[in-house]
């Protein structure tokens, strides 16, 4: 192989889908085929996290280049303020599959995952299983923390495509809420394939 043919594969490999900003509270991603509605009135932390992790790689002098890039963080409220209740959150995610090389299927994602749940203080409820968004196919696994008077819900839907892993975490305090966020998924069918950057 040549040096050229080497760099170019490496180049598409860490190539991961990007979407557009958010337009009129929802964020359309054609290149993965989704969109999402932001609950209006919620505040969008996307850029925040972004950088958060690019300085989190670079303190740790990583040579792995670009592994996950948050898509999607919104809030209810700013986060670090106080409130009565959870402060609700949909966090959007795509990961270079080659960072998980046991990972063969979505349910297995649910391994390193649950380790990070954990390390926060989430606790998963079962095992992973199948569920569906219109007409996508994915894996869903549920999650408890919190205490009794105030509970936290945390669900993530997964699934995988050739060269990356794509999850959707809901952060609520109840099952209600958290269905009522996962509602505003959609899923099209008109999905245009990422090109290197």
């Amino acid at each position: 192989m040549t040096a050229t043919a080497v760099a170019q594969r490496v180049a598409s490999e860490s190539a991961l889908p990007d979407c557009g900003p958010l337009a009129g509270q929802t964020l359309r991603c054609a290149n993965v085929g989704f969109a999402y509605k932001v609950p209006f009135g919620w505040v969008d932390r996307t850029e925040d996290m972004q950088e958060s992790a690019t300085s989190a790689k670079s303190d740790k002098n990583t040579n792995q280049g670009d592994r996950g890039k948050t898509l999607l963080a919104v809030f209810e409220r700013p986060p670090g303020t106080s409130g009565e209740t959870v402060n609700s959150a949909v966090i959007i995610a795509v990961e270079d599959r080659a960072a998980y090389p046991q990972v063969k299927t979505a349910a297995d994602y649910f391994g390193p995952l649950s380790d990070i749940a954990e390390q926060r203080g989430f606790k998963m409820d079962g095992d992973p299983y199948s569920f569906s968004v219109g007409a996508r196919r994915m894996v869903r696994g549920d999650f408890t923390g919190g205490n009794e008077k105030s509970p936290i819900h945390q669900t993530s839907l997964v699934f995988l495509e050739k060269d990356y892993v794509v999850s959707f975490t809901f952060l609520a305090s109840s099952d209600d809420e958290i269905d009522a966020l996962i509602e505003n998924l959609t899923f099209t069918s008109n999905r245009r394939k990422a090109s290197p950057k």
